[in-house]
C-alpha cells in the first residue's frame, strides 16, 4: 500500500501536506444499527466489533505515552501534531465506546472481562511511571520509548486497515449499516491523517531500529489477540448465534468473509505488512494516501455534521 510521491515532494517521501491535524467532534446514532450489521456475516461483523472493545482504553493508553514524552519534544510542528493527534485519539475512544455500550451491551453481550482489565491498566500505569522515574529515570526512558515504538507498531497497522476500508466498495455492495461504515471510515481516515505521529514521538526519544522491531513483534501478538481472541469470543458470547461456535466451523465462515471482502485476511495483514514496517528505512508518510482520507472526510456524514474544513 505504499504510495507514490506526488509532483514537488521531497525524495525522502515525508512530507504528507496536510491541513493542521485537529479533532473533529463527531456523534453517531445507533438506534437502528443491527448487532450484525454486516448483513447475514456475523463473524465478520465481530471480527470488526473486537476492534470497538479495545480501542476505548487502547486509544487512552496511546494518549498517555504521548503525553509522557510531550515535555521532551522541541520540534513545534511535532508539538501541534501531538496535540491534533490527542484530540483524535479522545474522539476516537469516545465513538468507539458508544458501540460497546448502545449495541454489543444492549444485544446480551458482556465484554466488561476484557475492557475492565485494559481500564485497570490505564489506571494503574500513571503512577507505575512515576515510581519508576523517581526511582531510575533511564529505565523510565527505556520503558516509554518501547511503549511509543509498540504504539507506533499498532499506528500502522490502524492507518493500513483504514486505507483498505476507505477503498472497499464491496461493503456497499453487502449491505453494512451505513451508520457503522461511516465510523469505520471516518476512524480509518484520521488513521491514515495522523499515522506519523507516534513515530516521529518514537525518534524524538531516540528511539532506534533494535527497539522497534522488537515492539513490533510485541505488538502483532496483541493484535492477534485483539482480533483472533475477541472475535471468538463475542462469536460465544453472542445470543443469536445459535449453532456451536467450533473452530473448524468458525474458519469456514472466515474464509467466506474473506473471499466476500468483508473484512481483510488477517494472516495476511499481519505479516504481510512486516516487509513495509520493518525496513530500517520506513517513515509512515510513504504507505497510504493523506488525499485519499481528506476526500473521504469531506463526504463523510459524521464529518460534514461536525463541520469539518479541512482547511
Amino acid at each position: 500500500m505504499t504510495r507514490p510521491l506526488t509532483d514537488g515532494e521531497p525524495a525522502s517521501g515525508i512530507d504528507e501536506r496536510h491541513p493542521p491535524i485537529k479533532p473533529r467532534r463527531v456523534t453517531f446514532d445507533w438506534s437502528a444499527t443491527p448487532l450484525h450489521w454486516v448483513p447475514g456475516d456475523p463473524l465478520a461483523t465481530h471480527i470488526i466489533n473486537s476492534f470497538h472493545i479495545v480501542l476505548p482504553e487502547g486509544e487512552k493508553w496511546f494518549i498517555q505515552c504521548v503525553k509522557d514524552a510531550r515535555p521532551y519534544l522541541k520540534d513545534e510542528r511535532l508539538l501541534e501534531e501531538v496535540k491534533g493527534f490527542i484530540g483524535q485519539e479522545m474522539v476516537h475512544a469516545r465513538s468507539h465506546q458508544g458501540v460497546l455500550d448502545q449495541i454489543l451491551e444492549a444485544s446480551g453481550i458482556d465484554v466488561s472481562k476484557i475492557t475492565d482489565q485494559m481500564a485497570k491498566g490505564n489506571a494503574e500505569r500513571p503512577a507505575q511511571m512515576a515510581a519508576l522515574k523517581e526511582k531510575n529515570p533511564r529505565a523510565w526512558r527505556r520503558r516509554l520509548r518501547f511503549e511509543l515504538a509498540a504504539v507506533a507498531s499498532i499506528e500502522h497497522y490502524t492507518a493500513v486497515l483504514g486505507q483498505w476500508i476507505m477503498d472497499n466498495e464491496r461493503l456497499e455492495a453487502a449491505g453494512v449499516d451505513p451508520t457503522m461504515l461511516d465510523l469505520l471510515r471516518w476512524h480509518g481516515a484520521e488513521e491514515v491523517e495522523h499515522r506519523s505521529v507516534v513515530f516521529d514521538v518514537y525518534k524524538a526519544m531516540g528511539g532506534g531500529y533494535a527497539t522497534r522491531v522488537a515492539a513490533w513483534v510485541v505488538s502483532l501478538f496483541f493484535l492477534y489477540w485483539a482480533l483472533i481472541g475477541g472475535s471468538l469470543y463475542l462469536m460465544k458470547a453472542d445470543p443469536t448465534v445459535t449453532k456451536r461456535v467450533t473452530p473448524l466451523r468458525v474458519y469456514r465462515s472466515y474464509r467466506r468473509s474473506v473471499r466476500l471482502g468483508h473484512v481483510p485476511g488477517i494472516f495476511k495483514l499481519l505479516l504481510g505488512e512486516a516487509p513495509v514496517y520493518l525496513r530500517p528505512g520506513h517513515h509512515p508518510s510513504k504507505v497510504c494516501s493523506t488525499p485519499r482520507a481528506l476526500e473521504y472526510l469531506m463526504k463523510s456524514p459524521a464529518a460534514q455534521a461536525a463541520g469539518y474544513d479541512p482547511y
